[in-house]
């Protein structure tokens, strides 16, 4: 990809100097992946799985919360497509309802993360020395901790609920965010057009965000997709240990530890939410794929 110069402007009165982008990075846009099939695919999905959380929150075929609303471990059927649990609740009525827990607390993982682990990084990356040792080394130690056994820990500690699962997933993703960010400023620090724009007086905060930082978020861009699939899955897998969102309210991994009781006398309870964290996981991940090959330059096209 051709690189087109960009201005960075100085402190001196009419002064611009001429530098090159950072880094070569290819942009994300809507073009880019409804032409790359995995991207375009990944997309369709996960807006599936977005238009059911949306849905739910204003609309389901029945109270979610309510007993009797069929005969109890009735069969998938026109009234009930995928059938009813144990107090004759609607399944798909709760798993809409579940899927705003599981996607909220997946962004809100993600999003705490997100800026706790950028802030982390730049500041590892950019001021260097003692800091980005330090840094570095908090970084790898949390890293060595396995995932969900940290949000696990921090889960019982906090009592099980949707925001402990949330901040759980925060302390946990975190640090793979700050690695990211700060691997990529080191590349990035002393290239040319930083020099150029420390040597015009520009203050440290206005290089990181407006020099350095851009060449960050497309790395940061897949990143978000890659943990809002794991944040997902995660979610669920708390629940289903039963450390989740408690009942009667509905999240999948609620839902699936609800199923696994039932197993062999309604073997359709947890195929719902089951299926639904399946599409979900694989939509966003083919979806973070997918920007990775647009993003990188060496990946050879972006229609694979």
């Amino acid at each position: 990809m051709a690189s087109v110069p960009s201005m960075v402007p100085g402190r001196t009165p009419g002064l611009r100097v001429r530098v090159l982008p950072t880094g070569g990075a290819r942009r994300i846009t809507l073009h880019a992946i409804v032409h790359h099939r995995r991207a375009f695919l990944g997309a369709i999905l996960t807006a599936i799985v977005l238009l059911i959380g949306v849905v739910g929150a204003f609309w389901t075929p029945y109270d979610p919360m309510t007993f009797n609303a069929g005969p109890a471990f009735s069969p998938p059927d026109l009234a009930h497509p995928i059938g009813t649990d144990v107090y004759g609740r609607d399944i798909l009525s709760r798993v809409m309802a579940g899927a705003q827990v599981s996607l909220l607390v997946s962004a809100g993982a993600v999003g705490g993360s997100l800026v706790a682990g950028t802030i982390i990084g730049l500041l590892a990356g950019y001021l260097g020395g003692f800091v980005d040792v330090l840094l570095t080394r908090v970084v790898d130690i949390m890293l060595a901790i396995p995932g969900l056994v940290l949000a696990l820990g921090i889960v019982t500690l906090l009592s099980p609920s949707a925001l402990s699962v949330t901040v759980a997933l925060i302390a946990v993703y975190t640090w793979q965010f700050a690695r990211i960010v700060r691997s990529s400023v080191v590349a990035v620090r002393h290239r040319p057009y930083v020099e150029a724009a420390k040597g015009l007086g520009s203050s440290g905060v206005s290089i990181v965000f407006r020099d350095i930082f851009p060449s960050v978020l497309p790395v940061l861009i897949v990143q978000v997709a890659t943990a809002f699939a794991w944040g997902i899955l995660d979610e669920a897998s708390i629940g289903f240990l039963g450390l989740g969102v408690q009942p009667p309210s509905p999240s999948w991994g609620s839902l699936l530890i609800e199923g696994r009781q039932y197993l062999y006398d309604a073997p359709w309870l947890p195929i719902g939410a089951g299926a639904v964290v399946v599409i979900a996981v694989l939509g966003v991940n083919l979806l973070g794929d997918g920007l990775r090959d647009i993003v990188d330059p060496r990946s050879g096209g972006t229609r694979s």
